[in-house]
């Protein structure tokens, strides 16, 4: 069986829009997109009149190289966000399908699949952010078309076992799509997971330049999965969805110099979360520091509700993760610069009872 068995058959079988950038390349005088024949008056803007291309061959061979894949197994995104909401229009029918969910984990894998009139089945992860194969397995459905799993996961931070995720991929074969969120994989020291779309055809992995690599405004993340599944894809993801600009950026974050500035990064961005692990678990007030391989902490407060608005009031901006299931006395605070970190304590400890 073929995972496109388990895609929607009208999505199989449609034509995808053909644009003026794929019907025709390598000429000189462009006139078929209806383009303007003219740059803007701005700066930087030499090109802007051009539509880009629809998936960039420098930018589709670098990303494969650096995720250690094939380019025809790459489908460059806005985003993971639509790498996720493509997965579910092509393998999810709308009053039929179902996708699952381990809560608490990244909120956009639920809003896609209510946006495309899918089921959500939840497995949830325990107290301490532990997913359950068991639990997960048994709650696979014959609607059952997408398994979401978030590793490292987001907003717990814990991580799953690769020899984990290669069960569930088997026991998944046949029935649904495995899709791997490494959003955060660089803060885990770890390889990649992708290596498992070798075995297993019902694999797919999301990437993104958005943590690790500072570029959280370009929107560039990468799906990356076998070469029938990107077809699929690209059969529905709108014609130019990489802006030049942001393709340029990714291209110089991912050059050498970008490299070497975003293992510096990466290292200090390491270090600190080290620091404020050790540190935040030290105030009084807080009730647990959840382990972390990703580049923000999960911090249980006596008074979550009184320490954002008191951290807010100083003017510093942390996530309230209490909306969800486990996390109801929680707060995610991401991993900043020294000087950050250090005014996140020192409200914190000016703020503790006497």
């Amino acid at each position: 069986m073929s995972i496109l068995d388990l895609a929607r058959p009208d999505i199989r079988a449609l034509a995808p829009y053909s644009s003026a950038r794929m019907e025709a390349q390598g000429g000189t005088v462009l006139l078929n997109a209806n383009e303007s024949s003219r740059p803007p008056n701005i700066p930087g803007g030499e090109g802007l009149n051009r539509y880009p291309d629809p998936q960039p061959r420098g930018l589709v061979e670098t990303l494969a190289e650096l995720y250690g894949t094939a380019g025809d197994r790459v489908l460059v995104t806005r985003g993971s966000d639509e790498s996720i909401d493509l997965l579910v229009r092509a393998f999810c029918r709308a009053g039929e399908s179902a996708v699952l969910i381990s809560p608490p984990t990244f909120g956009m894998y639920a809003v896609c699949a209510r946006i495309q009139g899918a089921a959500v089945i939840e497995s949830p992860l325990s107290r301490h952010g532990v997913l359950d194969i068991d639990a997960l397995l048994a709650a696979v459905t014959r609607a059952t078309r997408i398994v979401f799993v978030c590793t490292p996961n987001n907003p717990t931070g814990n991580l799953v076992d690769r020899d984990d995720l290669e069960r569930i991929a088997k026991a998944l074969e046949g029935r649904a799509l495995l899709v791997i969120d490494e959003a955060y994989a660089e803060y885990s020291g770890l390889a990649s997971a992708a290596s498992l779309i070798d075995t297993y055809d019902n694999v797919a992995v999301l990437r993104t330049l958005s943590k690790a690599w500072s570029l959280a405004g370009a929107r560039v993340g990468t799906c990356i999965a076998r070469s029938e599944v990107i077809g699929l894809l690209r059969r529905i993801i709108p014609p130019y969805p990489l802006p030049s600009p942001c393709v340029d950026a990714a291209m110089g974050a991912l050059s050498y110099e970008g490299r070497r500035v975003q293992r510096h990064h990466l290292h200090e961005i390491l270090n600190e979360r080290a620091r404020m692990f050790v540190a935040l678990q030290a105030l009084p007030g807080v009730r647990e520091v959840m382990p972390s391989h990703a580049n923000f902490l999960a911090v249980r407060f006596d008074d979550a509700a009184g320490t954002y608005r008191r951290l807010l009031a100083a003017g510093v901006v942390v996530r309230d993760v209490s909306r969800y299931a486990g996390l109801e006395d929680a707060l995610r605070i991401t991993i900043g610069t020294g000087n950050e970190n250090d005014r996140v304590l020192a409200v914190l400890r000016a703020g503790a009872p006497a």
